[in-house]
């Protein structure tokens, strides 16, 4: 049994005593908790206090002066070496050996409220601990990897070996079965699509996404989509266990080949359970991103939430549907259309450079050209739900919705925004603690280390000051704070696909309902006629400004179905299509929201398309039934 810290309530897990050198008669009394970071600031007899909670903090680094451009962390991001093996393999005189402190950097987003609105972002906020109690600095860089692992083990809800609190030289050593397994330090998989939504995935991974990695010491590799199925192909055929997530960046074409790919696996169900997905929106539409949004900070920064998600590494169960056509059976996370709203979607792919505006111009086309469509609709109404949603539970709906999930986030708009935020100096009074408008912002990760490594190596007085914390025996402190180190990972850009030549099986769990060559029960319910549109999901939004069904849950166990007779008028339509966007389309005439657990569609003319996720199927008969939380999600 592995000998762990038990550090129950409010009691401190680590503290420490700080002083800021440009800040006289200030001290800084530092305790970590399981809540966080407390940070009590006592000046000429005033004290403050402000607390970091620890689901806002992701990542911490250790590292020490350099003198030059060079590897600047003393612990490298794997963690599996010991101080003095990671000191061995920095080049001789790379760091600067007069300089015996060593720093910790804390990396928190913090969230914050607007100053003029009511809606709430998240900034970034740097904490910088200066540890130079000791004569050596591998006495003081053990205080600070003592830090940097309890803090580490608190964000994974993980015991803390006692280990990791002495102080005897053996205190960090990585052995195996130690503080490394407690850590899941498994690379997550980046699978992205440079053609989703703008085009601009590339720019947004590099720009906004790699830096938060970066401060997190999450491993990644990155493969680029270069084909049609390249995504299906790769999680079908290679080893998925090596790790801890795969993140999928751009639309929803790309997450849909990544969860059926999943399901043409063999060893599906232990894949699907011990790799669960993470999504980062690239794309035009965006839906199951802004369904997994818990707070409102999505709609300031969705790449920037969802980062966040990924690195938190916490999955929740996800429903999925299956469905089965003709020739095929595939499994859906978000969507499955006939008519109105799947024209749109399909016919508006000319229109993708315009990102997710297109779907608002080729609104106007189709309401201008209305189609109406002839088949049946047969469905199974859930038996926790047995009567449709009427306009009156709906209005009660989008009453308790937040009035900030009406606000419209063009991501086109958002991809060239520099991914950190500073933090305003009005808004803490630890703002002397906090990097603001840094110089480096703006640099590559290569530039920015040889402009830290020479401001450091300058002389004190001929650099600018950023102050920090450092330790009550200190004498002096000037340094300047980084977003990353030199850790890369992998891209492996090596491609063995051949698309088309394998002969995929599709897995999964067996259907509960008859064949579709079979009639369906009788205690289903059945519509005929002349239609607009149907259109089912089994999350909130279709699309980040879509709110179409405003009582989902992502593991609820049913699939919202609308659907929309024909004898609906052109301005009728037009107030559907506009309430979209917060809710209120349920409140207009002729529309029926359906909570079932299984339908079946059968088109009896042509002229439309029955799209999955976006994806045009097989035109004619399509059954789909509701997989309660078969698959895994990351989410905060």
């Amino acid at each position: 049994m592995e000998d762990v810290n038990g550090c129950g309530g409010d009691g401190a897990v680590l503290q420490e005593t700080f002083y800021i050198l440009s800040k006289k008669n200030t001290v800084y009394r530092v305790k970590l908790s399981e809540k966080g970071l407390s940070l009590v600031k006592e000046s000429n007899g005033n004290t403050k206090s402000e607390t970091i909670q620890l689901d806002d903090i992701i990542g911490c680094r250790c590292m020490r002066s350099k003198c030059k451009p060079g590897p600047s962390c003393a612990c490298r991001p794997s963690g599996r070496k010991d101080l003095k093996e990671a000191d061995r393999e920095e080049k001789p005189g790379s760091q600067d050996k007069s300089d015996i402190s060593a720093y910790l950097y804390i990396y928190a987003y913090v969230l914050k409220k607007y100053k003029m609105t009511s809606g709430v972002k998240r900034e970034r906020m740097t904490i910088t601990l200066r540890f130079r109690s000791f004569d050596k600095f591998e006495e003081n860089m053990r205080e600070a990897q003592k830090w940097r692992l309890a803090i580490k083990c608190l964000m994974k809800d993980a015991p803390i070996p006692r280990a990791v609190l002495n102080s005897d030289e053996n205190s960090i050593t990585m052995s195996p079965g130690g503080v490394e397994r407690i850590l899941d330090e498994r690379k997550i998989l980046v699978l992205l699509n440079p053609k989703s939504g703008p085009g601009r995935a590339r720019d947004v991974f590099q720009q906004k996404v790699v830096p938060l990695l970066l401060e997190a010491e999450v491993g990644y590799d990155l493969h680029i989509s270069k084909h049609a199925n390249y995504a299906r192909e790769f999680v079908r055929s290679r080893d998925v266990y090596q790790y801890r997530a795969i993140v999928v960046m751009g639309g929803d074409g790309i997450i849909f080949e990544v969860v059926n790919g999943l399901f043409e696996r063999p060893d599906w169900r232990s894949a699907v359970k011990e790799v669960p997905v993470g999504v980062i929106p690239c794309g035009s539409g965006n839906g199951l991103a802004k369904s997994v949004a818990v707070d409102d900070s999505y709609d300031h920064n969705p790449v920037l939430f969802s980062t966040l998600n990924i690195l938190k590494g916490t999955s929740t169960p996800l429903d999925l549907v299956r469905v089965e056509t003709r020739s095929k059976i595939m499994y859906s996370f978000l969507s499955i259309g006939w008519g109105l709203l799947s024209d749109i979607d399909i016919e508006s792919e000319k229109l993708r450079a315009i990102g997710g505006q297109r779907f608002t111009v080729w609104s106007v086309a189709r309401l201008i050209g209305l189609r109406t469509y002839k088949g049946r609709i047969s469905y199974l109404l859930h038996p926790n739900s047995k009567s449709p949603v009427s306009s009156s539970n709906a209005s009660r709906t989008v009453l308790t919705r937040s009035a900030s999930q009406m606000v419209d986030v063009d991501l086109a708009n958002d991809a060239n925004v520099g991914f950190m935020t500073p933090m305003h100096t009005s808004q803490s009074m630890f703002s002397d603690l906090v990097e603001s408008d840094s110089p480096l912002r703006d640099l590559s990760l290569e530039t920015a280390y040889a402009k830290i490594a020479e401001d450091m190596s300058s002389d004190p007085d001929q650099r600018p000051r950023m102050d920090s914390f450092y330790s009550i025996n200190s004498r002096r402190s000037t340094y300047y704070s980084i977003g990353g180190s030199s850790f890369q990972s992998v891209f492996d850009p090596s491609s063995d696909h051949n698309s088309g030549s394998v002969n995929v099986q599709m897995y999964g769990p067996p259907s509960q309902l008859p064949s579709l060559t079979q009639p369906v029960p009788d205690t289903w319910t059945k519509l005929e006629g002349e239609f607009i549109m149907m259109h089912s999901t089994n999350v909130t939004h279709l699309a980040k400004d879509c709110l179409f069904a405003p009582e989902a849950k992502l593991n609820d166990g049913i699939i919202w179905l609308v659907v929309i007779e024909a004898g609906i008028s052109r301005h009728q339509l037009l107030q559907f299509l506009l309430g979209l966007s917060h809710g209120t389309h349920l409140n207009c005439p002729h529309v029926k929201m359906l909570p079932v657990s299984a339908f079946r569609l059968e088109p009896e003319t042509e002229g439309s398309y029955i799209t999955v996720d976006g994806e045009v199927v097989e035109y004619g008969p399509i059954q789909v039934e509701i997989m309660p939380a078969l698959g895994r999600i990351l989410s905060r």
